[in-house]
């Protein structure tokens, strides 16, 4: 039987999943909280990791310890790099690299970590056919598209800064969690997506346009990941 693991950096990530979600038990580890229960008819276990990659990679590893989860997702939000991608648009991994990662003076490729074998984090490719099905029913007039995420402890808001990110990786969008989560999920075996809903640009604007759609680009990903689990 499946037992997804749902991760969101933030509160606002994760707090309409666990309003909806039947409680089952509640387990604090590493100063998160991991809800356990059922959404609908589906087995899951919800947590806010906090924001960046080291926290997001230990969550994934108690998900996978402590809970035996089959499936992780990662629902949130993040900042286009691709002029195509719009605010409150969702996209859907493809795969997923960290960008901040530069061994580059030992030959290894711009983002690799050094022996690991792989640059990219590849999506699980049914469940990214099952969350663009949920992307479609839940908003069938909001674009959604597949791409490349990546993911760094810094929060993009320089048109210097997102150039460099397009020119060198081609991504689509970039946030902070994303890139440790399927790190830590391939390291385990584990298929896992990471769905999000565009709050900003990336650019000079981003600090201005964050705040003002962050909340309504979680709620709808949230929404996706209700009806995506079903489908699992």
């Amino acid at each position: 039987m499946s037992k997804i693991g749902i991760i969101g950096a933030m509160e606002l990530e994760v707090e309409t999943l666990k309003a909806q979600m039947k409680v089952e038990k509640k387990t604090v580890k590493a100063g998160m909280e991991f809800f356990e229960g059922t959404l609908d008819a589906a087995n899951v276990v919800v947590v806010r990791c906090g924001i960046g990659k080291v926290n997001a990679g230990i969550c994934v590893q108690i998900l996978v310890d402590l809970f035996d989860v089959t499936h992780i997702i990662n629902t949130g939000v993040a900042g286009s790099l691709n002029p195509k991608l719009d605010i409150g648009e969702i996209i859907v991994s493809k795969d997923v690299i960290h960008h901040d990662v530069d061994v580059r003076v030992f030959g290894y490729p711009l983002g690799e970590v050094p022996q690991l074998g792989c640059r990219e984090f590849i999506a699980d490719e049914k469940m990214v056919e099952l969350a663009l099905e949920a992307c479609k029913e839940v908003n069938p007039d909001l674009p959604t598209t597949t791409g490349r995420i990546v993911s760094g402890d810094q929060f993009i808001s320089s048109n210097d800064v997102k150039n460099y990110l397009i020119e060198n990786f081609a991504a689509d969008c970039a946030e902070m969690e994303g890139a440790s989560i399927a790190h830590a999920a391939y390291l385990n075996k584990v298929p896992f997506v990471v769905i999000r809903a565009i709050s900003d640009k990336a650019d000079g604007s981003a600090e201005m346009d964050y705040p003002t759609f962050e909340r309504e680009a979680a709620h709808h990903c949230a929404e996706i990941t209700k009806c995506f689990v079903q489908k699992l």
